[in-house]
């Protein structure tokens, strides 16, 4: 068994104090969101962890692409009837994480999903390149398949139903909207005394910043 008990390193690149953060969250993550872009070392910043209840009760993570946030929340798009999509709509409380190692940051969101309108998803799943557009119908996503030939064959056939023409978008396709609860905000600190921030959202709508215990 490897020993990864000297594993270690010291966090000093910032911090994150209470004089210096906005009242939102939304704010301060589109703040993160853009220094980690500005620091660089991150292949896909909008990477985040999607942590779910599954049908079977056990929780389930994965990693997906955000691909909007705004005041209302965090949207990012999937196969409703794949594991994942059936999961949310059984159990719409889920977990977004974001881990930024290049910067030493971590974001948690927990918040409650919903499906976004049929415009929002017709109009990004119409802004994706075609091999994706035609990817989504092709995978019955989390679905057992024979091999990877059996992919290739189905996306071929469907090149050629599909060429020169506008694909609409399959209806069991589209998006989630996240709409926050709490927004936690980590920073790596020397001598493991990490700076976590939380905001909490109140039965008014206002944001209630706490400092947690690292």
């Amino acid at each position: 068994m490897k020993d990864l008990s000297n594993f270690r390193k010291s966090y000093e690149k910032s911090e994150l104090l209470e004089h210096s953060i906005p009242e939102d969250p939304i704010n301060l993550f589109h703040k993160w969101f853009h220094e980690v872009i500005d620091f660089g070392g991150v292949d896909e910043v909008n990477a985040m962890t999607v942590a779910t209840l599954g049908l079977d009760h056990f929780p389930k993570a994965r990693v997906v692409l955000l691909k909007h946030y705004d005041a209302e929340g965090f949207v990012f798009y999937t196969n409703y009837n794949s594991e994942k999509g059936k999961s949310i709509i059984k159990h719409p409380n889920v977990c977004l994480s974001f881990f930024w190692h290049s910067i030493e940051r971590q974001v948690i969101i927990k918040g409650v999903a919903e499906k976004t309108t049929a415009n929002q998803s017709d109009n990004y799943f119409a802004s994706r390149p075609v091999g994706s557009q035609l990817g989504a119908i092709v995978s019955d996503q989390s679905e057992v398949i024979p091999n990877r030939l059996y992919l290739e064959n189905q996306l071929a056939l469907l090149e050629k139903e599909w060429e020169g023409k506008e694909i609409p978008r399959p209806e069991n396709w589209g998006g989630f909207l996240v709409r926050p609860v709490s927004v936690e905000f980590w920073q790596g600190r020397p001598n493991r005394l990490h700076d976590r921030i939380r905001y909490t959202m109140e039965k008014d709508f206002n944001w209630k910043i706490e400092r947690l215990a690292p």
